[in-house]
């Protein structure tokens, strides 16, 4: 593993995994409390894998090292992004995906998910693998190197159910990039179920229940 995590399982012998990315500067441990709050949705018993992201410096920080999935060069979301950190980091979700078929979990009884920054590496990356996931979830993110998904984007991946979400009130990451998003994949050939709330750059309960009856439905025995 290049990176290191936070393993929660609901119970003995999962049958199922959701590997989450969390956000720029956070860290593994910031979406471990929704567990609890998701098992009563969940039909089966399923293991959570929150990588930690390597520490690296982000330019918009002013150099200041944190962890992030990539660097951000720019505030301009038009500007050049990090291609080769993207890549690296779309690597380290292959390996964790690796990981979890290695313990016995298809590649379609994995959801990657993500929050931010991680939102925006698990789109990334669940549209550019070789099978496909049990289900994509970006939250309060926005689609990277947009004008290369027609051309990298695999078509076994085109089953893989997409869920974004994303606030009306996010002074970070405004509504427009998440609805970006949505109407890319879309456009792409993907069935994007999306939700807006009346938040900020967060999570609200009403997203935590949306999701967890979105997980019941993508990890549903076949």
């Amino acid at each position: 593993m290049s990176a290191e995590y936070v393993e929660v399982t609901t119970g003995t012998e999962p049958a199922a995994s959701v590997i989450w990315l969390h956000g720029l500067g956070a860290d593994g441990h910031d979406f471990e409390p929704l567990v609890p709050e998701l098992q009563s949705f969940l039909p089966c018993a399923t293991r959570f894998i929150f990588p930690h992201a390597p520490v690296r410096p982000v330019t918009i920080n002013g150099g200041y090292a944190m962890r992030a999935w990539y660097d951000i060069p720019s505030f301009d979301r038009m500007a050049q992004q990090d291609e080769a950190g993207i890549r690296q980091s779309h690597q380290t979700v292959m390996e964790y995906i690796s990981a979890e078929n290695a313990r016995g979990i298809a590649t379609n009884r994995i959801v990657l998910a993500g929050f931010s920054q991680g939102g925006a590496m698990a789109l990334y990356s669940g549209v550019r693998l070789s099978q496909p996931l049990a289900g994509i979830m970006g939250l309060s993110c926005y689609l990277l190197q947009a004008e290369q998904l027609m051309a990298e984007r695999q078509p076994a991946t085109l089953t893989s159910p997409v869920f974004i979400a994303h606030g009306d009130f996010d002074p970070i990451l405004p509504p427009a990039m998440g609805e970006h998003a949505r109407d890319h994949l879309s456009a792409a050939g993907y069935a994007v179920e999306w939700h807006r709330y009346p938040m900020p750059h967060s999570v609200a309960p009403q997203e935590i229940a949306d999701i967890g009856r979105w997980l019941a439905k993508v990890l549903a025995a076949d």
